[in-house]
């Protein structure tokens, strides 16, 4: 009987990958363990073993595919004995549905008003014809299988947005044309119905007393073609979005809409910690590699942050959490997330335990998952969860500013570059290397004195940095 391979999860949301490329080819024979391919999902690249003895009869999806539904059929394998061609012929049925469910997701936007050549990262042409398979306002479609908007029953289906807006402005919203995803009336519709004038007032609007104003229209967003009509022709070209800055954008989404974010920032001393990392390094160890010889660790600054961010949640441990609707998660390590930016996005890479491990540990970690990151190896337990995180831009000279928390962590510690400051100290003025720190916090686990006395606990481990090395 043939062997059905298909798309794997590969990690808990995940829902589509880009089938990169086979390490397989039909005929080959391959055993449980071998790796047949590799996939790539939003965050990384991975490696696909199979888990069946067989030939492989037929690849039913190509090399390169993007946007392919997991459990969607990939592979078929010819179990022992069995006809290679018999069992390819299996795979037809299913081939068609795969390759077309990954079309339909790769819709980019609009182009504007007359020709354009656009192109993708990889050089190729996107034909203009591509570019206008996008639903209206850049939206998903949703399936109408999943119950939410169809028209078949005769009811108008409306955001609730766009029918307080024409309740408000005597808008009968039945009258108005929906843009939306299978004809819902979204906002921008009901605008455009106030501003021609052309839908039927409702019987039941209130009146609006006389001398009263008119209700103000809300400002209407610019479609993507008003934005792209701002430019020249051929002065731009078209990226379409990958599934890494998809996922940075409705993670990012999620996280300003639904996180009251609050922030509190703090300035740290560094020069105890300077000092006492130049005398740890020039004490490493020399081991010897492929390179040549090389010190066993070189902390960074950002090494000794990780630590230190660490032992602060040990010593607020009611910081160290996370927010459910039904109950706070109390975490027993601090597992901390660093910032890696990548080509095309970043990724926040744990360093589990860091309470428990020493610098050394910490600054060798932080290189090979920093490396494994740009080249998107990681595994997916090794970017996701953590308990807090860590965004540094101090190497680019930033001063100070705030991230954006990343679910589910409850806070996320921005770091800012060491620069030399006045600092007034027993009433003089003195030369001391400053970095300022912002801490972004979830209001809804973290209250504001809470957090400041995690910030304090932080600021207190690093203008004392011997402390960590006990």
């Amino acid at each position: 009987m043939p062997i059905n391979i298909t798309m794997p999860a590969l990690s808990p949301t995940m829902e589509e990958g880009n089938l990169a490329k086979w390490l397989v080819k039909e005929g080959d024979k391959v055993s449980p363990g071998d790796v047949i391919a590799e996939i790539e999902t939003d965050k990384a690249t991975m490696e696909v073993e199979a888990v069946d003895e067989g030939t492989v009869a037929r690849l039913v999806v190509p090399a390169g595919t993007e946007g392919v539904k997991v459990n969607a059929l990939i592979a078929v394998l010819a179990a022992e004995g069995e006809d290679a061609a018999a069992a390819a012929k299996s795979g037809d049925g299913a081939a068609a549905p795969a390759k077309a469910e990954a079309k339909q997701e790769k819709a980019p936007i609009s182009p504007p008003v007359g020709e354009m050549s656009t192109k993708s990262t990889e050089g190729g042409a996107v034909p203009p014809a591509a570019l206008s398979q996008a639903p209206p306002s850049g939206l998903p479609a949703i399936s109408p299988t999943r119950g939410e908007i169809s028209q078949s029953d005769g009811r108008t289906f409306a955001s609730p947005l766009a029918r307080r807006i024409a309740r408000e402005a005597g808008v009968d919203v039945s009258a108005v044309t929906g843009s939306g995803p299978h004809g819902r009336v979204v906002k921008a519709d009901v605008d455009a119905a106030i501003s021609s004038g052309g839908a039927k007032a409702a019987p039941a609007a209130k009146a609006a007393p006389a001398g009263a104003p008119a209700p103000a229209a809300a400002a209407k967003p610019m479609s993507d073609d008003q934005v792209l009509k701002l430019f020249a022709d051929g002065s731009y070209e078209l990226v379409p979005h990958d599934n890494m800055r998809k996922t940075i954008a409705r993670r990012l989404v999620e996280a300003t809409t639904t996180i009251p974010h609050f922030y509190l920032t703090l300035d740290c001393e560094l020069d105890a910690l300077l000092a006492l990392r130049a005398q740890v390094n020039a004490a490493a160890p020399v081991k010897k590699t492929d390179k040549g010889e090389a010190p066993a660790y070189k902390l960074s600054v950002n090494d000794m942050v990780i630590k230190a961010m660490a032992m602060a949640l040990m010593a607020v441990p009611d910081a160290n959490a996370s927010w459910t609707e039904s109950a706070m998660v109390k975490h027993k390590h601090a597992d901390v997330g660093v910032a890696v930016s990548i080509p095309g996005g970043l990724i926040t890479p744990i360093i589990r335990r860091a309470d428990e491990k020493t610098l050394s540990v910490i600054s060798n970690e932080m290189k090979d998952l920093a490396s494994r990151a740009r080249s998107r190896k990681l595994k997916p337990e090794e970017y996701q969860g953590g308990t807090t995180a860590v965004s540094n831009l101090g190497m680019f000279g930033i001063k100070d500013f705030a991230a954006v928390i990343n679910p589910p962590h409850a806070t996320i510690l921005a770091v800012g570059a060491g620069e030399e400051r006045a600092v007034v100290k027993n009433g003089e003025i003195k030369i001391a290397t400053i970095m300022s720190v912002t801490l972004s916090t979830d209001h809804r686990a973290v209250d504001g004195a809470l957090g400041a006395e995690l910030l304090v606990a932080f600021k207190r481990m690093i203008e004392n940095p011997m402390g960590m090395l006990v």
